[in-house]
């Protein structure tokens, strides 16, 4: 491993931690990152600190939660005078690239959500979060054809096929030049490949995979059966799986052209979706659902230094093997990661908790429509309404599916009191 390694994030959008087949998801066919596992870090109780884009994503590069890093509401975009871990990189050494879905600048919040309007809007350079190269699109969810500009791209750009598989071949070939550039004495890189999928609309083509039967797939022991949720849930999910086996295979031909023994890689989503679980769909709920997301690390200096992580489960023998660490990371956490492993220094998470919230309201169909704040460690959960008040309590440890809600329990007032004490 060289001493300042290259580094690699693949972020997805709506991917939840639940959905892997390394996690034990019957209908998820995930081989890639299966074996992506069998090698990495799988913090299995990383979550998002928001789970909605914006919110998530400027946390995500910023290493701070919402509002303190500008970003509050869905609409608002990331300040042009914010810090990223980009920036830091790039003062560490490193060439730092972007591709895909960047969902932080400022866009009409009365176009379609889908379609080439948000598709096809600008980000200029200033907004780029300090990215040296920059390729992408600040949304629209076309997961076939996308359109994609940026430092080579002055205008939006037309390219057909699998937006994961496009992104995907643009990453290798920019990684791949850096590599030719690193054997001549050059930076090692910082590359974060974004990609939209597994984000609805769901029935969007994937190719090369035939959709389950909704009849056929196993549904979360907290999906209401029997009526309406049950069959939009079914009927979304067969789509959902087929783009998370289109989304894996992508990912897969990324990792093929990465050299391996010289890179960090880490996998994770912005946040997850609630596919009828409470009677719920989509984010900005604080159910597990909804926050939890995958996140797997693999390299060899990172697995070596994680076996003597803060509450860190099974440990592996080599770093062939599965390594799980149940610690509280966050997506906030990642930034404050990369910057260790540049600078060769070992990264703990030495909290039992983190903290989760929606800092406003979202108006969006399906989502959250409150307000709240909360935290969330592997053994309990506790979210206030913006009033402050108890709106859910769950014991995790013994309530997994949290079908449980504790809070009005008279039983448990002293120790929720204490709990709002600490927060």
């Amino acid at each position: 491993m060289a001493t300042r390694p290259n580094i690699l994030w693949v972020v997805t959008t709506q991917w939840r931690a639940q959905a892997t087949g390394y996690g034990g998801d019957a209908n998820a066919r995930t081989p890639w990152l299966d074996g992506l596992a069998s090698g990495a870090v799988n913090f299995t109780q990383a979550v998002t600190p928001h789970p909605l884009g914006p919110q998530a994503r400027a946390a995500l590069l910023t290493g701070k939660l919402c509002p303190e890093n500008g970003v509050s509401d869905y609409w608002d975009p990331l300040p042009v005078d914010a810090r990223t871990v980009a920036h830091a990189l790039g003062d560490r050494g490193y060439a730092t690239a972007w591709f895909g879905k960047w969902h932080l600048a400022p866009r009409d919040r009365h176009a379609p959500f889908v379609g080439e309007v948000h598709a096809k809007t600008i980000v200029p350079p200033e907004r780029r979060g300090g990215f040296e190269f920059w390729e992408g699109f600040e949304g629209g969810f076309l997961l076939n054809d996308p359109w994609l500009h940026g430092t080579r791209l002055a205008k939006p750009t037309h390219f057909k096929g699998y937006q994961a598989d496009v992104l995907a071949e643009r990453a290798a070939a920019w990684s791949r030049e850096q590599g030719a550039r690193s054997t001549e004495g050059g930076k090692p890189f910082f590359c974060v490949v974004s990609m939209e999928a597994p984000h609805p609309p769901y029935h969007a083509p994937a190719p090369h995979v035939a959709e389950s039967k909704p009849a056929d797939l196993q549904l979360r022991g907290n999906v209401p059966l029997g009526g309406p949720v049950e069959k939009q849930a079914r009927d979304e999910l067969a789509g959902y799986y087929a783009h998370l086996e289109a989304t894996d295979r992508a990912i897969g031909k990324l990792l093929a052209e990465v050299d391996l023994a010289e890179t960090i890689v880490m996998f994770t989503s912005v946040h997850g979706d609630m596919h009828g679980s409470h009677g719920l769909f989509r984010k900005a709920w604080p159910y597990d659902e909804s926050i939890r997301v995958p996140l797997l690390i693999r390299g060899p200096s990172f697995a070596k230094a994680s076996e003597g992580a803060a509450g860190g489960g099974r440990r592996g023998t080599n770093n062939q093997q599965p390594i799980t660490d149940n610690s509280a990371v966050s997506l906030v956490d990642l930034p404050h990661m990369a910057v260790a492993w540049a600078e060769g220094r070992e990264w703990h998470c030495r909290r039992d908790s983190t903290l989760i919230s929606m800092p406003t309201a979202t108006a969006i169909a399906l989502q959250c429509p409150e307000a709240w704040r909360g935290f969330r460690s592997a053994q309990h959960k506790l979210v206030l309404r913006a009033d402050g008040s108890p709106w859910l309590y769950f014991d995790l440890e013994r309530d997994p599916l949290e079908m449980k809600n504790l809070a009005e329990d008279q039983a448990r007032s002293g120790e929720i009191a204490e709990l709002i004490r600490l927060m």
